[in-house]
Order: structure tokens, then C-alpha cells, then sequence
């Protein structure tokens, strides 16, 4: 089902501090992940996230799935809004699937995540 939301991202400058705060706030377990940043997968009883680093004064990311990462980038622009950067992701998209965000027509930035193939 598409629409709903499917991952979360927090970006914050230094990701030892990040997951030190938010582990003890929230009990989150935290695993490796793909970034170069310090990167991390974000346990939580609910939806999965992420954590990077390097992203000083960052806001929260809230990614909706998709069933077809190319057909919504294209709803996005025929509705008024734009992509942003590139794709995240790109290391492993058979393991973490295709991560974008995009900016609706308004210029307020969500995410859209296509999972991995089963």
C-alpha cells in the first residue's frame, strides 16, 4: 500500500552525540548503517529510521512508501512540486530500497521511499 508512512530520518551534526541523546530519550537501539556520515538504522518498536551526520541544524525527514520510486517523482512534478538532491540510498538499494526527497508546491520537503524488492 502506498502512502503511509515507511521510514524516518534524522540528520544532526555529530552522530555519536545524536545517538547518544536520542538512545536515552527514547531507548532506540542503533545498528550500523550506509552512510559515510556516522551513520546509523534506528531501532523503534514502530517505524523504522535513520540517523546521519554532518547535518548541522537539520530537521526530521518523515519518508512515505511508494510502490514505483519513478511514477510518484513524476506525480510530484505534474502536481507543482520538485525534487531535491540526489537520490538517497544509492549504496544499496536492493537492501535498503530508494530513498528521495522532494519539496510539494507549497516548498515544505517530505520524503518518499520505495522499500527493497522482496
Amino acid at each position: 500500500m502506498a502512502g503511509e508512512p515507511a521510514f524516518f530520518e534524522i540528520g544532526v551534526e555529530d552522530p555519536e552525540r545524536g545517538r547518544a541523546f536520542y538512545g536515552a530519550l527514547f531507548g532506540w537501539d542503533f545498528s550500523p548503517g550506509p552512510s559515510d556520515e556516522g551513520g546509523s538504522i534506528i531501532g523503534t518498536p514502530g517505524i523504522p529510521g535513520g540517523l546521519h551526520g554532518g547535518d548541522k541544524g537539520a530537521v526530521p525527514y518523515l519518508f512515505f512508501r511508494v510502490d514505483d520510486m519513478d511514477a510518484a517523482l513524476a506525480r510530484v512534478r505534474e502536481l507543482g512540486g520538485s525534487t531535491e538532491r540526489a537520490e538517497l540510498g544509492d549504496e544499496d538499494p536492493a537492501e535498503y530500497g530508494r530513498f528521495k526527497l522532494c519539496k510539494d508546491d507549497q516548498g515544505s520537503t517530505f520524503g518518499l521511499h520505495q522499500p527493497p524488492a522482496p
